[in-house]
This record gives C-alpha cells, sequence and structure tokens, in this order.
C-alpha cells in the first residue's frame, strides 16, 4: 500500500476529512466511465460519514450530488446500489427535484428483494403528499411480504409519511394487523418476529386516538401468543402503563395481563411488567409484593444490566413505600460490593431509605469506601438520600454532617456541591442542634470555594442564622475575609450579611460591625459602598425599623408580583403609580412549610409523566383572556358587546377519545353572556356541515354563528349569544349538538352531494359564581374581611373529596378566587381554612372563609362563609360552594 493511500484510510478512521475535497472527488468519481464500485463505494462512504457528523451541504451542492450518485444506479454491485440509497436518503432533505428519481427507485422496489428495504426506505423520502396515493398498493403488499426485512421497511417508512398524508396510511390499519401475527423470515430463512414490533408501533400510532380500539388492541394482543417478540411485548406493556396513567379505573382489568407477564421467559419482559405493576397509584400491597419478588430474584442475576434494571425499580419504589421493599434488603446489601458502581450507588441508597436507626453508621461508612469512585451524578443521588434519612432520624445527625462535611472538601461540579450544601442548609433548618457544627463546615468551605453562587448562598444563611447562635463573633471573621479577598458580587452579599450581625443584642458586636461596615465604604465598585452605606445609615436607627430593612421578616409573593406588574404594564393606567400593597406578603415560617412541604413530596412521589392538561398560570390566563377578546372583537355580531369581562378556562363536554370533541369556553360581557363550543371532527370517513349548538337554558337566546364545514381533524367554533339579566344567579345550559353529516368518497375523498341529519349529545355546563369573579389580591385579608359588612355562611358534605388538599384545590377552581397568606397549601391533613379574594365583574369585593375538616368516613366537610359588599353576592358565593 502506497503512502498516499495508507493517508486517506487514516483520514477516513479518524474523521479528519475536508468536505469540499470530498465533494470534488465525489462529482469528478461520480461521474467517471467506466464506473469504479470499488472507489465509488469509498467515495459514498467519505460522503456519508461527513453528513453523519453534522456537515451540510447548499441547496446547489447537494442538488449537483445527488444526481451525480443516481447515475450510479447503471452499476449492479448489490454493496455499491445499498450505499447509493443510503447516500439519497441523507441528501434528500437539502436537494432539489429529487422527485425525478422516483422511477430508478421503483424499479428496484418491484423486482430485487435484496434492495427493495433500502429502495423503499429511500422512496418514501424524496415524493411528496401527491404521490403517496399511487404508491398506496406497493406499501401495502410490501408491508404483508413474508420477508421480514422488507416489511419491516414499509412498516418503519410509513411512519415517516404520516406527517405529509396520514389519511392514506390509516388505510393500511388491517394490513399492520395483519402483519403483527404473520410470521415472518429474514433473507437466510430463519424466523424472526421483529416485523411485530415495528408493526405494532404503527399500529398504535393510527389507533392513539381511539380509546376503544386501542383496549381492544391490548386484549387481542394480551392473550395467547401472538406476540413472540419480546421487544413488542415491552411496548405493548408501555402502552397499558400509559392507559393506566390516563385512566387509574382501568387498572384492575390491566393488572391482570402485567402479573402475567411476569413469568415470561424473556428477562425484559419481566422487568418492564414489573416496574409498570410499581408505578400503577394505588397499587395493594399484594400487587406489588409479586412484582418485588420477582425483582428480588433478579437482584443475584450474573447480568450486570438484569442487576441493575432491577435495583433501579426496587429504589424509585422505595421513595414512597420503603417498607415494602424491606424483605429485599439483604440481596441489596449484598450489591454494595458490586464491580459496578452505579449498582453498589442505587443500593447504598435504597438502604438509606429503608434502613433503620440502629443501621446509620454502618451504611455511612460503607458509603465512604466508594464515593470517589462514581461520578457527580451518582453522589448526587447518594447525598439527596442522605438529606432524607437526616430528617427522618434527627438524632442520628452527627455521622451524616461529619460525611457531609467530608463530601463537601472532595472535589466535584457546581451541581454536586449545591446538592451537599442545600442538605446542610436542610440540616441546620430542621434539625437545630446540628447549627453550629454545620455552619461551622460552611465557614471553612467559603475559604477556598470557586463558585460564586454557592459562596452568596451561604454568606446569606450564614447572615442569617449566625447571630441567633450563642457566639455570633464566630462568624464575623469568616464574613469579613469575603470582603477582602473575593470579586463585586461575593463582597456585596458579604456586605449584606455582615449588617445583620449589627442587630444582636450586644454594644461591643455592634460596634465592631460598624466599624468593619465604615472599611467596606472605600469599595471600588458601587454596589458594595452603596450597601455599607445603606447599612451603617440603618443601623444608626431604632432596632425594629433596622430590622424591617435588613431582616425583613416578611416577603412578597413573587408570583403574585409577577402578576401584578404584568397587568399594569399590560394597561393603560400610567397615570397611577404602581400599588405594592395589592401584592400578598409571605412570612419566614410560611416559606418554609412551603419548602418543607415541596421537599417531603419531592422525596415521597415517584417519577411520573405530567398531566395532558397542566396547571396554567395567572400570567397564562390572563394572556388567554386578551387572545379571546381579539376573537370575539373581529365578529361584528359579538363586537358592539362591549369589554369582555371575564373568560373561563376550557370545559370538557365530551370524553376526550370521542369521534367529536367539544369543549366550551364561557365569555361573560356587561349585559350577553357568549358561550364558544370549540368542535373538533377526529371521524375520518364524514365531513359535518351547518354544525350548531342547540341549548336550553333561563337565559334568552340570541343568536347562534354555526360552522359552515368541517372536515377530518380540524376543529371549528360555534358562538352562541345569551342575554344575561343584571343580578348574579348560578344555572345550567343544556346542550346537543347538531350538524348534517356527509360521508367522504374514498375515490376523490370529496363529500358526497347528499347527507343526513344528525345530533350529538353533550355535557351540562355549569354556571357558577366563579364565571362572574376575577381573582383579586390584596395585602392584608383580615383588614378587607372586615371591611366588608354583608356575611352568609352554610354547612356543606364535600364526599367526592378523599382529602383535605383535594377539597382545597377544588374549592379554589370553582369560585375562581385568588388564596392568600398560603391558604392554597393546607399544612395539616384532617383540618384546614382557605382564605380567599376577588372582584365579581362588576368590581364589587368578595372575600371567602372556608373551614374544612376531614373524616374517613364522611369525607370533607365545610363551613363556607362569605363577605361582599351586598347581600346578594354573599349569598351566591356561599350558594355556589355548595354546587361542588
Amino acid at each position: 500500500m502506497s503512502a498516499l493511500t495508507y493517508k486517506k484510510n487514516e483520514d477516513l478512521e479518524s474523521g479528519n476529512l475536508d468536505k469540499m475535497t470530498v465533494f470534488q472527488e465525489c462529482i469528478s468519481g461520480f461521474n467517471a466511465s467506466p464506473i469504479q464500485s470499488r472507489k465509488c463505494r469509498n467515495l459514498l462512504a467519505k460522503l456519508i460519514h461527513l453528513m453523519a457528523a453534522g456537515e451540510t451541504f447548499p441547496p446547489d451542492e447537494a442538488t449537483s450530488l445527488f444526481f451525480s450518485i443516481t447515475k450510479l444506479f447503471q452499476h449492479k454491485d448489490a454493496s455499491l446500489r445499498q450505499m447509493v440509497y443510503l447516500a439519497v436518503k441523507e441528501l434528500s432533505g437539502t436537494a432539489n427535484d429529487v422527485i425525478m428519481v422516483t422511477s430508478s427507485i421503483m424499479k428496484d422496489v418491484q423486482n430485487n428483494e435484496i434492495y427493495k428495504p433500502n429502495a423503499i426506505r429511500a422512496l418514501v423520502r424524496i415524493i411528496d403528499a401527491s404521490i403517496v396515493q399511487g404508491i398506496e398498493r406497493l406499501m401495502k403488499t410490501a408491508i404483508v411480504d413474508n420477508q421480514a426485512p422488507i416489511s419491516s421497511a414499509a412498516l418503519v417508512s410509513s411512519y415517516h409519511l404520516i406527517p405529509i398524508a396520514k389519511d392514506v396510511v390509516k388505510r393500511w390499519a388491517n394490513e399492520t394487523q395483519e402483519a403483527i401475527v404473520a410470521q415472518k423470515r429474514s433473507l437466510d430463512g430463519r424466523m424472526t418476529s421483529m416485523t411485530q414490533y415495528h408493526a405494532l408501533g404503527l399500529l398504535y400510532h393510527l389507533r392513539s386516538h381511539d380509546k376503544m380500539a386501542l383496549m381492544k388492541m391490548i386484549q387481542q394482543l394480551s392473550s395467547g401468543s401472538q406476540l413472540r417478540s419480546s421487544n413488542a411485548i415491552v411496548m405493548l406493556i408501555r402502552y397499558i402503563s400509559r392507559i393506566i396513567h390516563e385512566d387509574p379505573a382501568l387498572s384492575p382489568q390491566l393488572y391482570q395481563y402485567l402479573e402475567g407477564w411476569l413469568r415470561h421467559k424473556s428477562d425484559i419482559v419481566n422487568l418492564e411488567a414489573a416496574k409498570t405493576i410499581l408505578q400503577m397509584k394505588n397499587v395493594s400491597d399484594a400487587q406489588a409484593n409479586s412484582a418485588i419478588t420477582v425483582l428480588q430474584a433478579f437482584l443475584g442475576s450474573p447480568r450486570t444490566v438484569a442487576r441493575f434494571s432491577a435495583i433501579r425499580i426496587l429504589n424509585r419504589f422505595a421513595m414512597s413505600r420503603p417498607q415494602s421493599i424491606v424483605s429485599c434488603n439483604s440481596e441489596i446489601e449484598s450489591l454494595i460490593s458490586d464491580q459496578s458502581r452505579s449498582i453498589a450507588t442505587y443500593a447504598i441508597t435504597t438502604l438509606l431509605k429503608t434502613g433503620n436507626e440502629s443501621s446509620v453508621d454502618r451504611l455511612m461508612n460503607q458509603i465512604s469506601g466508594f464515593m470517589n469512585d462514581i461520578s457527580d451524578e451518582f453522589k448526587i443521588t447518594v447525598v439527596d438520600a442522605i438529606r432524607s434519612l437526616a430528617l427522618k432520624f434527627p438524632k442520628e445527625y452527627a455521622s451524616m454532617l461529619s460525611f457531609l462535611a467530608g463530601t463537601l472538601r472532595n472535589e466535584g461540579g457546581i451541581t454536586f456541591k449545591t446538592a451537599v450544601v442545600e442538605a446542610l442548609f436542610d440540616m441546620i433548618t430542621y434539625i437545630p442542634e446540628s447549627r453550629g457544627e454545620a455552619l461551622g463546615h460552611l465557614c471553612e468551605f467559603i475559604e477556598d470555594c470557586e463558585y460564586t453562587e454557592l459562596t452568596v448562598r451561604i454568606l446569606h444563611l450564614l447572615g442569617t442564622e449566625g447571630p441567633k447562635t450563642e457566639v455570633p463573633t464566630l462568624y464575623i471573621r469568616y464574613i469579613y475575609n469575603r470582603v477582602v479577598l473575593e470579586n463585586a458580587i461575593i463582597r456585596a452579599a458579604a456586605v449584606t450579611a455582615l449588617a445583620k450581625f449589627a442587630l444582636v443584642d450586644d454594644p461591643q458586636v455592634k460596634e465592631s460591625v460598624k466599624v468593619l461596615l465604615t472599611r467596606c465604604l472605600d469599595d471600588v465598585t458601587d454596589e458594595v459602598r452603596d450597601r455599607a452605606a445603606l447599612s451603617l445609615r440603618l443601623v444608626g436607627l431604632d432596632k425594629d425599623t433596622a430590622s424591617s430593612y435588613i431582616s425583613p421578616k416578611a416577603m412578597y409573593s413573587l408570583p403574585q408580583l409577577e402578576h401584578q406588574l404584568a397587568l399594569y404594564v399590560s394597561g393603560d393606567s400610567f397615570d397611577k403609580p404602581f400599588d405594592i400593597t395589592a401584592v400578598a406578603t409571605i412570612t419566614e415560617e410560611e416559606a418554609r412549610a412551603q419548602a418543607l412541604q415541596k421537599k417531603q413530596k419531592a422525596e415521597q412521589k415517584e417519577e411520573k409523566q405530567e398531566p395532558k392538561e397542566e396547571k396554567r398560570g395567572e400570567v397564562e390566563r390572563e394572556l388567554d383572556n386578551q387572545r379571546y377578546a381579539q376573537q370575539l372583537a373581529s365578529i361584528p355580531e359579538i363586537a358592539s358587546y362591549g369589554t369582555l369581562l371575564k373568560s373561563s378556562t376550557p370545559v370538557a363536554l365530551t370524553e376526550s377519545e370521542a369521534e367529536y370533541v367539544v369543549t366550551a369556553i364561557k365569555h361573560v360581557f356587561k349585559d350577553h353572556l357568549v358561550i364558544q363550543y370549540d368542535v373538533t371532527n377526529t371521524f375520518n370517513e364524514y365531513v359535518l356541515e351547518n354544525v350548531i349548538a342547540e341549548v336550553q337554558s333561563d337565559f334568552e337566546e340570541e343568536f347562534i354563528i354555526p360552522i359552515d364545514s368541517l372536515v377530518p381533524d380540524s376543529t371549528g367554533s360555534i358562538y352562541v349569544s345569551l342575554k344575561r339579566p343584571d343580578e348574579l344567579f348560578a344555572t345550567s345550559v343544556d346542550n346537543n349538538l347538531k350538524y348534517v353529516s356527509k360521508e367522504i368518497d374514498p375515490s376523490t375523498h370529496e363529500p358526497f352531494p347528499e347527507g343526513f341529519d344528525d345530533d350529538y349529545s353533550l355535557e351540562t355546563i355549569e354556571i357558577t359564581a366563579g364565571d362572574y369573579i376575577v381573582p383579586a389580591y390584596v395585602g392584608n385579608f383580615d383588614h378587607q374581611w372586615d371591611e366588608l359588612a354583608s356575611e352568609e355562611s352554610a354547612t356543606f358534605q364535600l364526599s367526592s373529596a378523599s382529602s383535605i388538599e383535594e377539597a382545597t384545590k377544588a374549592v379554589i377552581n370553582h369560585l375562581s378566587m385568588a388564596p392568600l397568606e398560603s391558604t392554597d397549601i393546607p399544612q395539616s391533613e384532617s383540618s384546614h381554612t382557605v382564605k380567599l379574594f376577588g372582584k365579581t365583574i362588576s368590581g364589587e369585593k368578595v372575600a371567602a372563609m372556608i373551614k374544612m375538616v376531614y373524616s374517613s368516613r364522611s369525607g370533607v366537610t365545610l363551613k363556607a362563609t362569605a363577605r361582599a359588599e351586598s347581600e346578594n353576592t354573599a349569598a351566591f358565593t356561599v350558594d355556589s360552594v355548595g354546587n361542588l
């Protein structure tokens, strides 16, 4: 081999390829005559390697390459042809006029079984929506082909066609179903079941909108032995998990399939089934034990991946139900010395969750042996587990504090160091006995800390907790060292921390702090000088005034402050200054209680997907109201109604899996109520015309704006205007969807001229107090409560709520009032009081105090008391609570 040839091969292996050199070599080599297959394969390998590494070509260069490559179709070399298809796929996204090569690819699709899989994959990348129907027969034939590579290629390629021709691909559902149950062979004649995996994925995609069809598919494939592919069964289990998460009521029906798969011959099926069972909401002890028993056996498996999977699943389950896996502790302890540090880490953190007080010291000693051998990610997992254990067994804090202090001195990134510091913060906050020792460790840490953010946080804590200790002067030296040695950000934080020590009842300490603050007046940074000057001025005042500024007992609620600022900026009342008194304040105790509750929930709750409909913030809701106002103002019949006073959140009137999905939004004007019905047609075989909502209510109907035509997979809006009386009262609106249904001609994809009248029953819409009240914030709830004269109260039974937390959320959402003084977060599971405030759409103030008591027998009992400027509003608010 020549030196030049060796150098070229070395460049390919090392990835040191020049894009322009490869481009020129490809253009020259592909256009040469005769075609040299070996040289062209090497050039294609370089080209594909470049594109796989992220290199791109401009459209003109990509087009030149694409059509130069197509000339290689003339050569019969099988290896070269496969490389050609790979390059065609990569270039099809940027080259122009790629559809011109369709005829060459179609020849291989129809004639050659060896080329056919790659030809199908390339074909779907170069065609557009207008040609998909022309290859429909070819794709259906390929899907049911006996050769597994051909069938799999067609199934996977169908995914890529869904974005441009979803309706056409949906017609392949029968062939896809056949591919799941049919037996396939690879090109060498061996039986293979991988096609089932691809077919199941496509079939789920086609039926995901139809819950009944999904359940039928799961029942058919779960019973018997139709699925032979372990990968396909794992995918089916994940679909079951998704359904159980969306509808927990189906858990008993689907659990029997999961329980059967615990005894499957494949390890991955056993593990996936066990994981899904333990992730089920409200899983019973008997159900959990069957999965835990299987995982316990895997803990002793000779396969590293099986041990890792089993211990990770048990670790996550231990976050919520630690006592359920105590029976596995002996097997888990044996994994602490496992060769895989990842397995050992999960083992030790699981034992920390399930262990008792007597085992803490032994576990700490075992952890210390391998902390330096694992990555920061696993170190954080260990630190979080130790933090939870410290809060669980506060009497054993000494050994855990010593471990965290030693860990803080080890090497690690900012994420890891932050986790250790936060663990120490929690111990200081919730274990008062550890305060002095923990603050000492933090003081030593900031002497040599390279992370500015962490140093600032620690200085803030020292300023807060240091003055409370018996010897506060011990920490002043460490803080002032930061003023002398650190950057401007840290110096500014240190000045603020020093000022807090001047509030202690010791004149000598106060004078010492004044001296140190005076020295800071000569700092080179404005921020440091200004903080020092302000602190000296405040220290000279009386203690109460100084404390209110230097160490305030309450803080503004940042979410509420953000909301009020957003409303102020988006409004037009800039002639008035911003009213800071409208923002609620939170005491330090309330902030700590919220922080503790969040941390406890984070430890207890298992990982789960976010719900489809997340609770949106007030700012997002305000943006929605602005969008609704713009939409309604563009409708001539509604534009004359004036300002939109309030819009409700969307209310579902049908099941999400129904053929027609309908949601309603209530828009309240001064004299009118407009109901917007958003209708989605998920029925692929019919077009809906002249779609109206027929309503019956106590309000006078004025007019209806229908949807003229609603094609499949589209959404339209119906508007129904109702005359609203002056007084506020609750009522119901009965709804019925009426339309003309026209079937779509499958050959032309156009609706037949003749249709038939049909209707669809919808859920009732409730008009409650929450539709007339806008949430508002006040700085002092008790003051507003005393000012409102009219009062009404009543007691109700809320048997549907299973907890105080659930009842609290229901009341807040139903009344659409703002919770004050952090009463939206219950502090007790047996009793709670919610304080709410708002204004009616006419501007009348209304406050509510909801006292609730929980009993396992009768559920939640509410005593609702409302005060308003008028008796009618107070009574209306209380009566609305009774409609929960």
